[in-house]
């Protein structure tokens, strides 16, 4: 079949959810499919297949099976949380304020897309990451290994498996925790229930994991580090002050939504 026509079949799906799923398929550009090429019949099974999951509200990201975050791509699945252009706006935003950590820690991992993108833009530091799921943490390895980039990746909550030895030495702390309340998730799109549970609700507030956060990161960071964490644009003023022993404030996001709160600790 010809690319052409079957792009023209599909009109239950957005053209460039159409265009997606076939370069999936193929392996092929989306500018030689829409000037056409000739399709196998296995290219042709494999894109129906996608398109009928992609009708069940299965992320495209998952059938897709990669997302650029930063200088690197990783692959994600629905054992972990599909990045956002939000967590990447933090990682532009934490990277100009650091010059050279050398610890940086980032809780609530998922994919790795943050400490693996981190790495790459500063290799001579150490990365620690955590996650409370044994699933995100396996996917975190594997796209460390994708990558060819070493990180250390621990299952745990928080800063629990972190190396104690690093208590007072974390120079640049992230974390895209879960941040949602437990009546927000029945509102949520449906392809966005397909992602893991656990890494979107933290409980019946929605703000319990970042306060978990804000109780324990000022035995972490050396002075004059850097954190930055996403949250509920909905809890954001709401939580800061329990960050204010550590310079809290409350940041937009590129959208001028509450997003991030951010802190720098003063320099002893």
């Amino acid at each position: 079949m010809h690319s052409g026509e079957l792009i023209g079949v599909h009109t239950t799906l957005p053209h460039h959810e159409v265009l997606r799923l076939l370069c999936a398929a193929t392996g092929h550009h989306s500018v030689e499919l829409q000037l056409g090429v000739e399709l196998t019949p296995d290219q042709v099974g494999t894109f129906d297949s996608l398109v009928a999951r992609r009708l069940d509200n299965e992320p495209l990201q998952y059938l897709e099976g990669t997302v650029p975050f930063g200088s690197i791509e990783v692959a994600v699945d629905s054992r972990v949380l599909i990045p956002r252009p939000e967590t990447e706006y933090l990682f532009e935003l934490v990277v100009t304020m650091v010059a050279e950590p050398l610890v940086i820690v980032d809780l609530c991992t998922g994919s790795g897309n943050l400490a693996l993108a981190l790495k790459a833009q500063f290799p001579d530091a150490v990365v620690h990451a955590s996650d409370l799921s044994p699933e995100a943490v396996a996917v975190a390895r594997s796209n460390a290994d994708r990558a060819g980039l070493e990180i250390n990746v621990a299952h745990g909550n928080l800063f629990d498996p972190i190396p104690p030895s690093v208590k007072g030495q974390v120079d640049l702390l992230v974390s895209n925790p879960p941040y949602l309340a437990e009546r927000e998730y029945a509102d949520l799109p449906p392809d966005v229930r397909k992602e893991p549970r656990v890494a979107l609700v933290a409980g019946p507030h929605g703000d319990e994991v970042v306060r978990g956060i804000a109780g324990q990161i000022g035995d972490w960071m050396a002075p004059g580090g850097v954190y930055a964490i996403e949250v509920s644009e909905f809890h954001a003023q709401a939580v800061v002050d329990a960050f204010t022993d550590v310079g809290g404030t409350v940041v937009q996001d590129l959208t001028g939504r509450d997003r991030y709160v951010m802190g720098r600790l003063p320099v002893e």
